[in-house]
């Protein structure tokens, strides 16, 4: 199946301005029935849950409805999904929890592609307890994780592994599968970033090896929380540190104080919304379909413009090469300050924002004489006359 661009974005309120969007990875824009849910859940009779009075009942459906939506859209159980109020928050509390179990001479392994709430938190809670922090490397001329010294890094030592399905930078995506296999035969954990990946592909997180798996509603058309992937035994086997009269049940015993049951359901509503756009008789199946044809516009889309960027020469110089990569493109100029160019293009109601992106470790990795870039992220509502405005507009800064 193909997408129908054009009755896809009647779905986004946000897209009448007339601003082009090329900021989804710092969060795509909105579809109206994902705010109808917030709304309708937060103005319906709504208490703390429980099973006595419709008004509990309806915070129970809320938080029901959230786990199984992105049970069925990352391949988990129900039981193992975790609400969090942000990715980075969820690696935190994980990697404290963890740690406790960590001893001196214990090794963690973190990747020089992640964005920096997959690398910080496992740094900092490793030097709490004396644990050593290795690295993968990341090979600059191919936008790749240099891989060959993957059996010496991670070995009997290594207690985890963390590592992202995709880079928010530049929509490299490593072999998580390989590397978790690796993990996995000396015994190690794995966590994996799918903040950026779970936009732009159909999630199996068996099939990666990820023992954990954390993704954000936020960057497929939801509202700003993340979600968490795991084995619900993995997760009774941690002990967070939590209040004493709250419930030890998991998933329960990870999610701290009373839960915002609106912005579960809006959560829902942009999983259902993906859903609508694919075929098939489940949801499992139709949010497959529907990330397959996602995936072919986006892809059609990033070929135009690196097409297009082809033309200005030196003047341009494109960092998204990997052979496996998101339709995501870190792009830095010749003579022209990002920060500028940004300025340049949002008088022109195209967005394509300028900065690092929290990827401290890929960009220094680059070794750029420039403090930031341009990055040009595609979301399934672009359509090819945004494109073209992108490009005209590259072309009149330059």
């Amino acid at each position: 199946m193909s997408l129908d661009v054009a009755a896809l974005r009647a779905h986004f309120p946000s897209l009448a301005s007339g601003l082009a969007h090329f900021d989804g990875p710092g969060g795509t824009q909105t579809p109206a029935v994902v705010g109808e849910a917030i709304a309708r859940t937060i103005t319906a009779p709504l208490s703390n849950r429980g099973t006595v009075a419709p008004s509990e009942r309806n915070a129970e459906d809320a938080v029901d409805g959230f786990r199984h939506a992105f049970a069925e859209l990352l391949g988990a159980s129900p039981r193992g999904i975790v609400y969090g109020r942000s990715a980075t928050q969820i690696a935190y509390d994980i990697s404290r929890a963890l740690a406790k179990t960590w001893r001196p001479g214990d090794e963690v392994v973190v990747t020089r592609l992640d964005h920096d709430s997959n690398v910080r938190p496992w740094i900092q809670a490793a030097d709490a307890v004396g644990a050593t922090v290795r690295w993968l490397p990341l090979d600059a001329g191919t936008a790749e994780l240099d891989l060959r010294g993957l059996d010496d890094i991670v070995n009997e030592r290594t207690r985890l592994v963390a590592v992202t399905a995709a880079s928010n930078l530049l929509g490299t995506k490593p072999p998580v599968a390989r590397i978790a296999a690796r993990a996995h035969e000396v015994g190690a954990l794995v966590y994996v970033d799918g903040v950026h990946y779970t936009a732009h592909a159909a999630v199996d997180t068996a099939a990666l090896g990820a023992d954990f798996f954390v993704c954000s509603p936020y960057k497929l058309y939801g509202p700003h929380c993340a979600a968490l992937a795991a084995d619900p035994a993995l997760l009774e086997s941690l002990r967070p540190d939590k209040l004493l009269p709250s419930t030890d049940a998991v998933p329960e015993r990870f999610e701290l104080g009373t839960l915002p049951y609106e912005i579960m359901a809006g959560a829902t509503a942009a999983v259902d919304f993906i859903a609508s756009l694919g075929t098939g008789g489940s949801r499992c199946e139709r949010l497959v379909s529907a990330n397959e044809a996602i995936d072919r516009h986006e892809l059609r889309l990033r070929g135009r413009i690196e097409h297009g960027l082809a033309d200005f020469g030196e003047r341009v110089a494109l960092h998204s090469i990997a052979a496996e990569r998101t339709s995501t493109l870190f792009l830095t100029f010749a003579d022209r300050d990002p920060y500028e160019a940004c300025r340049f293009l949002a008088e022109r109601d195209v967005v394509a924002p300028a900065g690092t992106f929290y990827a401290h470790e890929p960009f220094a990795a680059l070794g750029l004489d420039v403090e930031a870039g341009v990055r040009v992220g595609l979301a399934p509502y672009n359509d090819d006359a945004e494109v073209d405005r992108l490009l005209t507009g590259l072309a009149d800064c330059l």
